[in-house]
Order: C-alpha cells, then sequence, then structure tokens
C-alpha cells in the first residue's frame, strides 16, 4: 500500500514537472547547450513527463509509469552532474546545482523503490 502511495505521489510530480515544461519553457533552455533546437525538446520532454505522471495514476498502467519515471531519473542524472561543473548552472548558483544533485539520487532511489511494484492482476 506504501509504495502505491509513494507511486502515486511521484506521478502528481511528474504530471506537474510536465506542466511546468509548457507554463515556462524557458526555465529549462539553460540544460541545452547552443544550437540544440531546446524548445521542441523542451515541450517533448513535457508531453513525456506528463505521460509517465499519468500512466500511474491508472492501476493497469501504473507498473509501466514507475519503470518510466526510475528511466527518467537515471536520465537526468547526467543533467545534473554535468550542471554542477558549469561555470554558470543552468538553473541558480553553484550552490544550488550542488543541493540538486544529491536529490536527484533521492529521486532515483525512489523511483527504483517504486518500480518494484507487482504487475496488476488481469
Amino acid at each position: 500500500m506504501l509504495r502505491t502511495v509513494a507511486t502515486i505521489a511521484f506521478g502528481v510530480v511528474m504530471v506537474l514537472g510536465g506542466v511546468g515544461h509548457f507554463a515556462n519553457p524557458d526555465f529549462y533552455l539553460g540544460f541545452f547547450p547552443d544550437g540544440v533546437p531546446a524548445k521542441p525538446l523542451i515541450l517533448l520532454s513535457g508531453v513525456f513527463e506528463l505521460a509517465i505522471g499519468a500512466a500511474t495514476l491508472v492501476p493497469k498502467t501504473r507498473l509501466y509509469g514507475a519503470r518510466a519515471i526510475f528511466g527518467a531519473m537515471l536520465v537526468f542524472l547526467p543533467l545534473h552532474v554535468v550542471d554542477v561543473f558549469r561555470e554558470h548552472p543552468a538553473v541558480g548558483s553553484h550552490v544550488a546545482a550542488l543541493v540538486r544533485l544529491p536529490i536527484q539520487f533521492v529521486l532515483i532511489a525512489w523511483s527504483g523503490w517504486i518500480a518494484q511494484l507487482r504487475a496488476p492482476k488481469p
């Protein structure tokens, strides 16, 4: 039961994050190097976050959503590692980048834990 609640909570966080990609796409521009079509990628990642977050809210797709969240957290990790070593971090200061990095490891652990949900019975 706790794992299901934690999965739904993470799903809601992902949905809100996905909405953020549409509400304020410029916030994410700093994560992309010059010459990369950042805005379409930001919107596409917003759709992805919305979809996997929403998947956790539906019992039949909850396991797939949880596993996709785990994969997404692993994909996001290099962005946070690189950000620590940038002269100008993507969002905020070096201190903020240093704070975000261990938070990413917490999110990876949380998403790994929820990805161990049992498959729903047919």
